[in-house]
């Protein structure tokens, strides 16, 4: 009967807590619905440019179920690489085939390279080859190389994120928030004071990150490491306020741990590990609203590209704006514990 008294007491806990039943069920079903569209996705067909090609090249490429650019030099040709417009092209300017492919994700260029060898070589004449170069990275980067940089901001933010809303949510449930907010400090001097006071930590905490990926796994780095942490520091405040802000939201850290499936997890599958355009547009706008995209965008275009602050403006830019969009609601969220 004891036995019997306390799984009846659990399933009423259950019971009341609604939002944990519905997580249980909802959650599972969002990333395994997730999941088969990725996986699910078409085959990637490579976008190939081609220069000065002859008539049989350029008819045995139209052919081909890639898709087909035209160049009039190898200076356009290496541009609308630089521009993401093509992923690789075969040049035939110096009379001698050689082929310039991005080079940046070797999944990405082993279907450029497989495509073009299948394609080109049974129109070329006999002992005729390609010479191959890679416009970032090399011939030869591993998976972890490319897939680094996108780790490097994961993790930052999923650490952050987490430790900043279990965090704030304490200083809730234990009072100290409803005694400041008591207080004369005004709200925004509360969030702003949070977001400091963590974003200090924050500050250490990706240094280190990044420091011992370059220097002690030896992550590849074409770029500047300050630009490196740069992305990471502006990646980490947008999970510090992101983790603060869904902690008004939360009664426990049960519920806050929830949002990790439903605000973290979707992110690593739209930053960058799977190629977006193989995935179907009806979900592949999800990358747009997630400070992750931005920031692997980022951190690849400097870590493995080289690219200089003017390259990844943008991409900080927007994530500055996450933080200072979830700042400002966060201030009105806390409208509901006290006015002031």
């Amino acid at each position: 009967m004891r036995i019997k008294a306390i799984v009846i007491r659990i399933m009423k806990q259950f019971y009341r807590d609604k939002r944990t039943m519905a997580m249980m069920i909802l959650a599972p079903i969002f990333i395994l619905t997730l999941l088969h569209f990725i996986f699910n996705s078409d085959a990637y067909e490579p976008k190939i440019g081609l220069v000065h090609a002859p008539t049989n090249v350029a008819d045995a490429f139209q052919n081909s179920s890639s898709t087909i650019h035209f160049y009039e030099s190898n200076k356009d040709a290496k541009k609308a690489i630089e521009d993401k417009n093509i992923d690789g092209y075969i040049s035939f300017e110096n009379k001698t085939p050689a082929v310039m492919i991005e080079g940046s994700d070797p999944t990405i260029n082993a279907h450029t390279l497989s495509t073009i060898k299948n394609v080109f070589l049974p129109t070329a004449s006999n002992g005729e080859n390609l010479h191959v170069e890679a416009l970032y990275g090399s011939m030869s980067i591993s998976q972890f190389d490319s897939f680094g940089p996108v780790l490097l901001g994961f993790f930052s933010f999923f650490f952050v994120f987490l430790i900043a809303g279990v965090s704030f949510l304490r200083e809730r449930t234990s009072g100290t928030l409803e005694r400041l907010l008591s207080s004369p400090v005004r709200r925004w001097e509360l969030v702003l004071s949070y977001v400091i006071g963590f974003g200090l930590f924050t500050m250490i905490q990706s240094s280190i990150i990044v420091v011992y990926s370059v220097y002690v796994l030896n992550m590849i780095n074409e770029g500047s490491i300050v630009y490196v942490l740069l992305t990471n520091l502006l990646l980490s405040l947008a999970a510090l306020t992101l983790g603060i802000l869904l902690s008004s939201f939360a009664k426990n850290e049960l519920q806050m741990m929830q949002f990790i499936p439903l605000i973290v997890v979707p992110q690593v599958f739209f930053s960058g590990l799977f190629n977006l355009e193989t995935i179907s547009s009806s979900i592949s706008w999800i990358s747009i609203i997630t400070p992750l995209y931005y920031a692997a965008d980022a951190l690849k275009n400097t870590m493995i590209r080289g690219k200089g602050i003017e390259d990844i403006l943008v991409p900080l830019s927007i994530l500055f704006s996450f933080s200072v969009a979830f700042i400002i609601i966060n201030i009105i969220a806390l409208k509901k514990y006290r006015k002031i």
